[in-house]
């Protein structure tokens, strides 16, 4: 995929850009995102779909008033459509190689960023979790030994990341559960007759997750969350 490590960032710079202010994007947005780049939607098909939907929002805002887009889940269908043309114009295109350097994906940046992971992880009050910082030192020690399978190292880190939520869950009483998913259906509700039902459970997914992540102070085990400076 190109430009892999900056699908978050650029995503929401062009969201942020075509809405006309600093927005921040919600949990319910990164969930969203999420699903999109786990799905291989290509960056230049959700950038172009979030283009086509801000299109045809000024072209009704001249007819009529409407309100303001206020979530990237109004840009859903169109990002999905523009996967789909691509998808059919790609006769025998073949995918561009990785290229850490030029990505600016430094071994030393993806070493700190795994250090920066387990210094988090490391303090927690339940030695289980509290157990994941030792190998992501371990993988920091590796990536700075020699350049990493940058899709190898970011499978792994998914692997470790859904053995902890298999443990947050476990250990979540159900009302905090019950909770968690009456805030994922409230935010989704305004968005529901625009986007397809299996992507509707995938949002809901990655937000209850990143809701458990968050209560339990955990980062997101991902390169994609690497700051970017």
């Amino acid at each position: 995929m190109q430009n892999y490590f900056n699908y978050f960032t650029e995503i929401e710079e062009r969201f942020q850009r075509r809405r006309g202010s600093l927005l921040l994007l919600s949990t319910l947005d990164w969930a969203l995102i999420d699903t999109w780049r786990e799905a291989g939607i290509p960056l230049e098909a959700a950038l172009r779909g979030i283009d086509s939907a801000f299109d045809k929002y000024d072209a009704r805002k001249g007819r009529s008033r409407v309100r303001r887009i206020n979530g990237l889940a109004y840009c859903a269908q169109e990002v999905l459509a523009a996967a789909e043309d691509m998808r059919e114009a790609a006769v025998g295109a073949a995918p561009a190689a990785q290229d850490a350097a030029r990505s600016g994906l430094e071994q030393e940046r993806i070493a700190a960023h795994l250090e920066a992971c387990a210094a988090q992880m490391a303090p927690h009050g339940r030695q289980e979790l509290a157990a994941a910082a030792e190998p992501l030192r371990a993988m920091a020690v590796e990536v700075r030994r020699r350049q990493p399978d940058l899709e190898d190292l970011e499978r792994r880190l998914t692997a470790m990341e859904q053995k902890l939520l298999a443990i947050l869950i476990a250990g979540a009483e159900d009302s905090e559960m019950l909770e968690l998913r009456r805030r994922a259906a409230e935010e989704l509700a305004p968005y529901r007759s625009r986007m397809p039902v299996t992507q509707i459970r995938q949002v809901e997914q990655q937000f209850l997750q990143k809701m458990l992540l968050e209560k339990a102070h955990l980062p997101r085990l991902s390169l994609f969350y690497m700051s970017q400076q």
